[in-house]
């Protein structure tokens, strides 16, 4: 297969233009003014959201060269929902900005490697300078305004704050879908634990990279699977019953797994596959607390229990199974009397605990099984509405979680703003290209506030020199269109969500400028003759 080079300006040129190509549709979505994109499914209705993620996540561009920058843009989107839950558009713009700038600074003669040692060091000093800003959030009320501020609802800023309230900061809260048109909460028995499915093929929904399993049947062991033949027995049982089934079990075979992945494919039966979680014996202790929730029989290989003797009885029951990449969420509408007399044991053993390692890990446990499980029913008139609502609600999950971890910030932009007035005069570099590199970064820290203030009808050029003039903590209120106390007014943003934002923006902005040349594979002539002045 033949490739295209392009080299220097004009790779970085065609590069920019898929980087404003993304860009440009998903900073119209920022802030409490910020407007909606409309995506086209394939095999569905459209969607219309201000996630921008996942409007990222749904642009291709025709010309490859432009489709490079743009894919390396959604990456920066990509990275922040991965480690923050949100702040993808605020991500989005950064990263825009920091590429332009760094570019001209290359145009114009700047070494690439110096600058991308200034935009890194600018990157660092920036986060360690929102850590020092955050406050740790403790009120009921700060939880509630992360949340309506990350969804723009009060209506969801309250629920979240109720389900945390309810199952605890460290508690399971899902997402669902509710029948009716209301939003509802609601606390069931249920617990969580760190192992998702142990292969992406038992995946059902590939926009959310989950699969649920309801009304399931659940084997519970800590024997490792090696071969088909000791469970035939009763997955002949479970494909008699046309019931789901959950496994899970300390290791499965690769052979096993195949087997049983091609089965769910054809559509034999539908299972899927985790691995217990924990080590040693506190796995074992894990997989009692999965067996008490589900009324299974805990097949031990210490009390010599065959798989191949397994009976349906030994099987548990779970009225919905949520299987993600990294965990699993087991929620029951009961509570057993096997489960009540499992978290006796516990207490107990808590009170019996010799080391505070092993208290905390017990209590954490207790805390996991009694607890139970929050779910936010999303309620909507429309398909189209009920996606929207519920990506909300799960960002603003997101970000109330990032807050909880590592704090607030003053929000609308005004934490970059004050880091920006912090910065630009004081972190300097002797060599001139270095300082391009850093000024890349902290000039870039006031376009977030620009942009919020252009997209709810102002001009942004006025709203950032006014931010500049405003004291500590006070800003701008984009929804009301007056300057206030930002803490008071409760406009708040997670510490984590806005440092992650600079810090994936500045990444993937360092790699891009020493970018001296994009090689595209060339199919069947489609691409020979496209222009570089055009986005498809």
């Amino acid at each position: 297969m033949s490739k295209k080079i392009l080299y220097g300006k004009e790779a970085r040129k065609a590069l920019l233009q898929g980087v404003d190509a993304i860009a440009n549709t998903v900073k119209v979505t920022l802030g409490p003014k910020g407007r909606n994109v409309i995506l086209e499914k394939a095999y569905d209705s459209p969607a219309i959201v201000n996630d921008g993620v996942s409007i990222a996540k749904e642009i291709e561009l025709k010309n490859p060269y432009q489709n490079m920058g743009a894919k390396l843009v959604y990456e920066v989107a990509s990275k922040t929902n991965d480690k923050a839950g949100d702040g993808t558009t605020t991500a989005t713009v950064l990263a825009q900005s920091m590429i332009h700038r760094g570019f001209d600074a290359i145009d114009a003669g700047a070494n690439p490697v110096l600058v991308k040692e200034g935009i890194e060091l600018a990157a660092l000093t920036v986060a360690k300078k929102l850590l020092a800003k955050s406050k740790k959030v403790d009120a009921q009320e700060d939880i509630q305004n992360v949340a309506a501020v990350s969804s723009g609802s009060q209506e969801i800023g309250k629920i979240i704050a109720q389900a945390m309230q309810k199952v605890g900061k460290d508690g399971v809260i899902n997402v669902d879908e509710s029948k009716g048109f209301e939003t509802e909460l609601e606390v069931v028995e249920g617990l969580q634990y760190d192992k998702g499915y142990a292969s992406p093929y038992f995946v059902s929904d590939r926009e959310s990279m989950t699969v649920q399993l309801e009304n399931a049947l659940v084997l519970v062991t800590d024997h490792k699977i090696s071969t088909v033949q000791e469970i035939v027995p009763i997955l002949e049982e479970v494909v008699k019953a046309s019931r789901p089934l959950l496994i899970v079990a300390e290791a499965v075979e690769n052979e096993v797994l195949g087997v049983l992945v091609a089965n769910k494919l054809r559509g034999t039966f539908n299972v899927v596959v985790t691995n217990a979680p924990g080590f040693g014996d506190n796995q074992k202790e894990m997989l009692q607390d999965i067996a008490a929730l589900t009324k299974a029989n805990f097949v031990s290989k210490e009390l010599n229990m065959k798989l191949a003797d397994l009976k349906m009885d030994d099987l548990g029951n779970i009225n919905k199974a949520i299987i993600k990449k990294d965990n699993t969420t087991l929620i029951s509408n009961s509570k057993s009397p096997e489960l009540e007399k499992r978290i006796q044991v516990l207490k107990t053993q808590i009170k019996n605990a010799t080391s505070d390692y092993e208290t905390k890990n017990l209590q954490e446990r207790l805390a996991k099984l009694s607890g139970g499980v929050a779910l936010i029913k999303v309620g909507a008139a429309t398909d189209t509405e009920l996606k929207d609502k519920k990506l909300r609600i799960e960002d603003a999950l997101n970000a109330t979680k990032a807050a909880i971890t590592e704090g607030i910030v003053v929000g609308g932009g005004k934490a970059l703003v004050e880091v920006y007035q912090e910065l630009k005069d004081t972190l300097v570099s002797d060599n001139k290209e270095v300082q391009q590199g850093i000024d890349v970064v902290v000039q870039s820290l006031l376009v977030p506030t620009y942009q919020i203030a252009y997209n709810a009808g102002f001009s942004g050029k006025d709203v950032v020199k006014q931010q500049l003039l405003q004291p500590l903590n006070f800003g701008f209120n984009a929804k009301e269109g007056k300057y206030v106390g930002l803490l008071k007014e409760g406009i708040i943003d997670p510490t984590k969500v806005t440092r992650q934002a600079v810090l994936n923006a500045a990444s993937i902005s360092a790699l891009m400028i020493t970018t001296e040349a994009a090689v595209v594979s060339l199919k069947e002539n489609k691409y020979n003759n496209f222009d570089l002045g055009t986005q498809e």
